[in-house]
């Protein structure tokens, strides 16, 4: 899988289906044969990953000690409503209403491409999101990304 870049602008129809855009649909050719799975993000927005991504998920929780409550409690609470998406002929997947009721979602939705991920958010909360975006984004990324030796990984 290359790296999942771009916004989308969607709809739900009435079903709680979502086409997936042409543009996205590109870079995830193993949705059609594989899957998607959707899952509740840490915050009030849904988030996408391919079946790959989602098995490398499960595989890190794995390997967390299951007889310590904090990892069992993260493990429950990361998983709890993780749904296997399948796309239709149409290019459609259908959102349980479980998960979106959790993010507000009613109609219009905005995906947010974030390297392995995609976001899935209720387009005005999408909106006062990015509208809260911190005054000063460099000393952000400079205490983020600045010093190198502390990982590799974001």
């Amino acid at each position: 899988m290359s790296y999942l870049t771009g916004e989308f602008e969607c709809k739900l129809d009435n079903k709680g289906r979502m086409t997936i855009p042409a543009g996205l649909k590109k870079k995830l050719p193993e949705a059609d044969t594989e899957g998607l799975v959707i899952n509740r993000g840490f915050k009030k927005y849904l988030v996408i990953y391919t079946k790959q991504e989602w098995d490398n998920k499960l595989d890190e929780l794995a390997k967390l000690n299951q007889y310590e409550t904090k990892n069992i409690e993260f493990i429950r609470y990361f998983t709890r409503g993780a749904t296997e998406l399948s796309v239709d002929a149409a290019g459609r997947v259908n959102l349980p209403q479980l998960l979106l009721d959790y993010a507000g979602i009613e109609s219009d939705i905005v995906l947010t491409c974030q390297i392995n991920k995609i976001e899935v958010w209720d387009k005005v909360a999408h909106r006062a999101m990015i509208e809260s975006e911190p005054e000063n984004f460099a000393a952000l990324a400079e205490e983020v990304m600045g010093d190198k030796r502390k990982g590799d990984a974001i």
